[in-house]
């Protein structure tokens, strides 16, 4: 499924949040260069864990998943490893979540991205 494009009013919310939190993290970080560094770091990183949970939750589901599947690729059937293989979402607004997802190799999900129009 496509993400959905956010309205010209939804996106200039969005730039004024951005700018909102900008200016916080900047004073916070009270000029120090290293500070307002790993302050954005965190930030970001806590951001994408919101939307994608964790790496220890991602690589949990990915051992239950290939567990699931009998340790085969969910498009191709091929044989897999846990490692290199990858989480596929059938919607990326449920997240990452064991009814959502499937897990497929980094290949195969190329491909299938690319025949769904996604880049």
């Amino acid at each position: 499924m496509p993400s959905r494009r956010l309205t010209k009013d939804e996106a200039a919310k969005a730039d004024t949040l951005l700018a909102e939190v900008k200016a916080m993290v900047t004073d916070a970080a009270g000029g120090d260069p290293v500070l307002l560094f790993a302050l954005r770091r965190r930030l970001a990183a806590r951001l994408t864990y919101w939307e994608r949970g964790n790496p220890a939750k991602r690589k949990k589901l990915k051992a239950a998943k290939h567990k699931a599947q009998d340790g085969r690729c969910a498009i191709c059937d091929e044989p897999m490893g846990v490692k290199g293989s990858e989480l596929d979402r059938a919607d990326p607004v449920d997240g990452y979540t064991a009814e959502n997802t499937r897990l497929v190799h980094h290949a195969c999900h190329r491909q299938d991205q690319e025949t769904k129009g996604f880049r």
